[in-house]
């Protein structure tokens, strides 16, 4: 056993080298096909940037798979899964060269989706939770999975604003997912757990071109394949799913699923589109605080390991720590949140409450507010 392990971390590094090697190629090549972003009113960076570098982990990734690791993953299980992301990848290049609108980005993460569903046959079949009991999913399989991989997509794609950001949270997240398949999925399936590592290995040799100040991009290319892989490698323990499956990997992903909601939130009390774009998000509003950009970062990888942490905690709790877990979690980050103020200034209601409990100057202010809308109305 130590002898495979050994193996398998020597593999592991030379993907990572293979990674370091082939992202400057890739660097180049996104500027001769035209991947590029240039400064822009929504743009951080203030000079021409290659995108598309999502490129390099892909094929790093399909290549150390098929070939460095042919012998330990099953190929009918690795060629349906490089397949479906083929097709996001394919996507999002399209999209970082000639922009594709909100609608056909979708088109390509759920045709990938597809692919995943019906080939791969990685889906959620079942669920079984307190008081209900086992649920056959049925014909609600096939929708509850695309919605996953085209929620999760999207999430890590909305967190790509800031440089190293959606990789390096990629990287917490996956390694977390790692862990924790290595220790709860069946033995005979250890290859999914290897996979994730070399996938995260394929992310470690891009990082350090796309960390602060980044040489290249993610672009869509690659904030759509990480997304799109860490909504497939999460469904690996959801087939039939249990309360504490469905929450572990939704409490591993808190930092982009958090921004996703909150946006959605945010946009919908302010009576626009859903798709519509915005400077609110989690990175925007730390450096409006004032964080560096790099400070930004480091916050939010961060909050990514303090939510990893907390899944870690998660797989191994009884049911009424789990409930605690949760029930605390949620009112910390409802605390940062509103800190931070990602919905808005003007919607704070657990601030609002506790100023109300610690604040007996602010209750009267409250209080003599109410007094004079009551006397304006008579």
């Amino acid at each position: 056993m130590s002898m495979f392990i050994y193996e398998i971390v020597i593999r592991l590094f030379l993907t990572f080298i293979l990674s370091l090697i082939v992202t400057p190629i890739i660097k180049l090549l996104a500027f001769r096909i035209g991947a590029y972003d240039a400064p822009g009113e929504r743009r951080i960076n203030t000079k021409i940037m290659p995108t598309a570098g999502g490129l390099s982990i892909y094929f790093v990734f399909a290549f150390s798979c098929l070939v460095m690791f042919q012998s330990i993953i099953p190929v009918d299980y690795i060629w349906p899964i490089i397949l479906g992301a083929g097709i996001v990848v394919a996507t999002g290049l399209i999209d970082d060269i000639y922009e594709l609108s909100p609608k056909k980005k979708t088109l390509g993460i759920l045709l990938g989706a597809l692919v995943i569903y019906f080939v791969a046959e990685i889906r959620i079949d079942a669920v079984t939770l307190p008081f209900f009991g086992h649920i056959d999913l049925r014909w609600l399989s096939l929708p509850l999975t695309l919605f996953w991989i085209l929620a999760i997509t999207n999430a890590i794609n909305l967190i790509d604003g800031l440089d190293g950001l959606a990789s390096g949270v990629s990287i917490i997240s996956l390694t977390t997912i790692g862990v924790i398949g290595y220790f709860f999925l069946h033995a005979k399936t250890v290859y999914i757990p290897i996979v994730i590592f070399i996938l995260v290995a394929s992310i470690a040799g891009f990082f350090p071109y796309n960390f602060y100040p980044a040489k290249v991009f993610l672009g869509d290319t690659g904030a759509l394949f990480l997304g799109f892989m860490i909504a497939v490698m999460s469904l690996q323990g959801l087939k039939n799913a249990t309360f504490i499956t469905v929450i572990t990997p939704m409490i591993i992903l808190g930092v982009p699923i958090t921004d996703t909601v909150y946006a959605i939130i945010r946009r919908l009390m302010n009576k626009r589109p859903i798709s519509s774009a915005d400077k609110m998000h989690l990175h925007h509003r730390l450096l409006s605080l004032g964080f560096t950009h790099k400070g930004a970062v480091m916050t939010i990888y961060g909050l990514a390991l303090v939510f990893s942490f907390v899944a870690l905690l998660f797989s191994y709790a009884s049911n009424v720590a789990s409930i605690l877990l949760i029930v605390f979690s949620a009112i910390g980050l409802e605390l940062f949140i509103e800190m931070i103020g990602l919905v808005g200034e003007n919607h704070q209601p657990l601030m609002y409450i506790l100023r109300m409990f610690g604040n007996r100057e602010f209750r009267h202010q409250q209080l003599e507010k109410r007094l004079g809308k009551h006397s304006k109305k008579k």
